[in-house]
């Protein structure tokens, strides 16, 4: 993994509407986070977070995430969350799968009057650089990339800390793919030629 910057691997879930709802935006309801520093994870973070506008979740969200109001009642607030990203080592990484968790992020910084955590310049979505490594018209989705790699994802699939460990791993696996393909350095004469061999043999 790369040592040079830390890299913070983010996912975050998000509120749903029920069909047809009017006046409807997307809010944070639960982050996962997985900081590195020198290749290593140094720190985990998953939490709920309490959507302002919408503290109602609906039933289609809740099935489909597959979690309670209580827990969301339960989390921290969206102004502890970006307090807390604010917090973590700069410069850095801010590594998604997609650019919908910062949209969703930047969005709701508007809503709420709180400074967006992150430069644009650290940005990094994978979704995108895993389409063009390998050349995929289409974009594809977090599971199905791992899945083409012969692995499994972490856990289970949107939940938020669960994907952003397995947005690592793909990570991870990418960097590895674009070491291999490196083009080596060229040898040189003195990297094919052992010289203290053909000095002796003149000399005899």
């Amino acid at each position: 993994m790369d040592g040079a910057k830390p890299l913070l691997f983010i996912d975050f879930e998000f509120s749903m509407p029920e069909t047809g709802y009017k006046g409807f935006y997307a809010e944070i309801i639960e982050a996962g986070l997985v900081f590195c520093k020198n290749g290593k994870i140094e720190k985990e973070f998953s939490s709920f977070v309490t959507p302002v506008k919408g503290k109602r979740l609906t039933e289609r969200c809740k099935s489909f995430l597959g979690i309670t109001q209580e827990q969301v009642d339960q989390g921290i607030s969206f102004a502890e969350l970006t307090g807390l990203l604010a917090q973590l080592d700069r410069p850095k990484k801010v590594v998604t799968w997609g650019n919908m968790d910062m949209r969703v992020l930047r969005m709701n910084c508007e809503k709420n009057g709180c400074p967006f955590p992150f430069e644009k310049d650290e940005l990094i979505d994978l979704s995108m650089e895993y389409k063009k490594f390998f050349g995929d018209r289409n974009q594809t989705g977090l599971w199905k990339a791992v899945e083409e790699y012969g692995k499994k994802g972490t856990g289970q699939h949107h939940r938020a800390l669960d994907d952003a460990m397995t947005t690592m791993k793909i990570y991870k696996l990418v960097e590895k793919d674009k070491k291999y393909l490196e083009k080596p350095n060229p040898t040189t004469i003195g990297d094919r030629v052992d010289f203290s061999q053909l000095l002796s043999k003149f000399a005899t």
